[in-house]
């Protein structure tokens, strides 16, 4: 099984792995969960460019592939898996393991595979009524290299997710039936931020061979076309804005600092903190920050100034470095300043 340290590493490498799948071991995992599951292999396996085609290629009626199979194949044995394991370790014992493993990845993890999901309603639904029936057709997919999370914390446990565990190590999202499996190409590209967000600037944060593709900047979801704009960004392109989401993009890309000095705006409160900034904003709340600068200088020397953005209901600058350390002003009493 190797070090709990190894086994979250590999998975992560897992979870967030790009290029083209190894289908020979993808294709060979998936035989082995229906042998596994006690059924017969597949007939035939299919291959799609992204969870987007693979969604298509399910919806599509009337190919001969038989009902699904996901409760054999996934379902069942998974919550065979935990029940014995469970019982092995104890509540305490199951999680304790849960967070050293799967837990180290859940967050990050799901998170993109909902946003995944998310993705593939909002391209294929023409109409609303449509996204009942693409959500279903994504709650029968296996996760593949997404489940990560829970075959970290199966690992060495489990033999009987071991065809699972091969198809998750070789390819992305799967959908197994009675006589066909619809296999997924992994992505090309995947962009994320520090927090493991979605995130790019300068193209699809995610994207797959035929051309699906998610945008985003720091987790949010924004239009292809808006990334066009950062680049020119201008204090008025900001303020025009109608939609404040994207505004406040704007303005964290265009930088609050460089905004603030365009718009001529003007301290509202100094202390031994820092300085607090405002700006008014049309249909939207205030922008509110608080320039703090680092006691601790930086390799060269130099200070670092920092940027806070706060609540609009902020009155002092200690009030305002205090919220982000989940305190109040009274409360905030540091030795020192950082």
């Amino acid at each position: 099984m190797g070090t709990v340290v190894d086994v979250v590493g590999r998975w992560r490498a897992v979870a967030a792995a790009t290029g083209p799948a190894d289908r020979d071991a993808a294709e060979a995992g998936v035989r082995l969960a229906y042998r596994l599951a006690g059924l017969a292999e597949p007939e035939r396996i299919e291959w799609a460019a992204s969870p987007r085609a693979g969604a298509l290629a399910v919806l599509e009626p009337g190919d001969g592939r038989g009902r699904s199979v996901l409760d054999r194949v996934r379902t069942l044995p998974w919550a065979a898996a935990r029940e014995r394991i469970h019982g092995e370790l104890g509540a305490a014992g199951w999680a304790e393991r849960w967070a050293v493993t799967g837990e180290q990845l859940w967050g990050t993890t799901a998170m993109l595979a909902e946003r995944i999901r998310r993705g593939v309603v909002e391209d294929l639904a023409a109409e609303a009524s449509q996204e009942p029936a693409i959500r279903l057709v994504l709650l029968d997919a296996v996760l593949g290299q997404h489940d990560a999370p829970w075959l970290a914390a199966f690992e060495g446990e489990a033999p009987e997710l071991a065809g699972l565990a091969a198809v998750a190590g070789s390819a992305g999202w799967w959908w197994p039936y009675e006589k066909v499996a619809v296999i997924c190409e992994r992505p090309e590209a995947l962009h994320r931020d520090e927090a493991g967000r979605l995130d790019r600037s300068d193209g699809p944060a995610i994207g797959f061979p035929d051309g699906f593709a998610l945008y985003a900047w720091r987790g949010m979801p924004v239009p292809a076309a808006f990334l066009d704009e950062l680049g020119g960004l201008t204090p008025e392109r900001i303020r025009t804005e109608e939609n404040a989401e994207l505004r406040r993009v704007m303005l964290e890309h265009y930088g609050y600092e460089r905004w603030l000095e365009a718009e001529g705006a003007q301290p509202v409160h100094r202390d031994a903190t820092g300085v607090l900034w405002r700006i008014e904003l049309d249909d939207d709340e205030p922008v509110v920050m608080v320039e703090v600068i680092n006691s601790t200088p930086e390799p060269d020397g130099t200070s670092r100034t920092y940027w806070l953005r706060v609540p609009p209901t902020t009155r002092t600058a200690r009030q305002g470095v205090a919220w982000t350390f989940g305190l109040d002003s009274e409360t905030y009493q540091p030795e020192r300043e950082t």
